[in-house]
């Protein structure tokens, strides 16, 4: 049986092929008839499959991770592809290719493993470069940290996510200081580097993406500043005042208490990597629902439930521009020159109570479990 992608797949297509079970609800139609909904998903994307006939015995051949070899006919219902499936049997993982289930990176990981290099070696204060240095020169963290996706279904989902969302953030850093004065452009970037570092164990990504036992009950921003304070507990010397500015920032990085910090950002370079943290993940995640679409004749999505709107897929430049946008890798950064000691700034001003850190509607209140 030949792969079949997902992002192939067309109205009234005929689907025999093999996918990875993402999930798998049982239900129960109007008529008292039981029926089954399945996630399926390869590297190309996720669709919905729908089982009528024989549910029972079908649901018994499977489980959620399973690989399943079907036979299916593709149909839109209210603007969205899935498949009806007629018959399923269970695919052992020998006889897969494990690379055509997992969505990756369209980045190369060696490239951005490069940046991420320079990066370090660009950040003047010993402290904070040895610091990151331990991350990098651990082979059982980079092994994890170079792979993991940055979410389960929000953002950078797939193979080398949180990687490639890291070092964006560590981008538009390098984009925003010169604009300000006064900024510590080193914690900066340490943070952009390490804001979602508990994403390694909040996060199993073998099969399809999902929480960790570690991840359901910690989350990754508790994960992240464990990690972080025995990294700089094996430090000699490092300043007390400088580990408490880092790890402010990974406690904070949400923005607000609704949206499952902590803390609220209380220093200038705290309040910064909250907004560009923000600021990635939905141009990320826009640009993923927009290259989704199938509909090639609306100028609108279908609707986001998350973000709780459609989006006008136009944009001035021609048919072409959201497709690049989206599926282009970004260009490599190129080595950052070590930055000059930051200008003296009095003691931040404590944030205002209610004061809101998010003009474009935060969706991390929605689902926590997203970020």
């Amino acid at each position: 049986m030949n792969k079949i992608f997902i992002g192939t797949i067309k109205d009234r297509d005929q689907v025999d092929s093999v996918f990875l079970v993402k999930d798998k609800i049982m239900a129960m139609a109007k008529n008292g008839k039981p029926y089954m909904t399945l996630r399926l998903m390869d590297k190309s994307g996720e669709i919905e499959g729908r089982v009528w006939d024989n549910v029972d015995t079908l649901s018994a051949v499977f489980d959620k991770d399973d690989f399943i070899a079907i036979r299916s006919k593709a149909t839109v219902y209210l603007g969205k592809m899935q498949l009806i499936i007629a018959e399923l049997k269970r695919v052992p993982e020998e006889q897969v290719c494990l690379a055509d289930f997992l969505p990756e990176s369209a980045r190369a990981i060696a490239e951005m493993e490069q940046e991420l290099a320079a990066l370090v070696g660009s950040i003047g204060d010993g402290n904070l470069r040895g610091l990151m240095q331990s991350f990098v020169d651990d082979e059982g963290f980079m092994a994890l940290y170079r792979v993991a996706p940055a979410a389960k279904g929000m953002h950078h989902v797939y193979l080398g996510g949180l990687l490639e969302h890291s070092l964006a953030v560590a981008r538009l850093v390098d984009a925003i200081v010169p604009l300000y004065s006064g900024i510590n452009r080193d914690l900066l970037v340490a943070g952009a580097l390490l804001h979602d570092v508990g994403k390694v164990r909040e996060m199993t990504y073998l099969r399809s993406f999902d929480y960790t036992d570690e991840g359901k009950l910690l989350g990754h921003i508790t994960i992240g500043v464990e990690m972080l304070h025995e990294r700089i507990a094996a430090i000699p010397g490092f300043p007390v005042e400088l580990a408490m500015l880092l790890k402010h920032m990974l406690l904070s990085h949400h923005g607000q208490y609704e949206f499952g910090s902590p803390k609220r950002p209380k220093t200038m370079e705290a309040t910064i990597l909250n907004y560009l943290d923000d600021l990635d993940s939905k141009i990320n995640g826009i640009n993923t629902h927009i290259g989704k679409e199938i509909d090639g004749q609306s100028r609108w999505t279908s609707y986001h439930r998350l973000y709780d709107r459609y989006f006008y897929k136009e944009n001035g430049l021609g048919e072409t521009g959201h497709e690049e946008c989206a599926s282009e890798p970004a260009p490599s950064a190129p080595a950052v020159p070590a930055a000059a000691e930051p200008p003296a700034r009095g003691k931040p001003a404590e944030a205002k109570k209610g004061f809101h850190n998010n003009p474009f509607e935060s969706l991390q209140g929605k689902n926590l479990d997203l970020f």
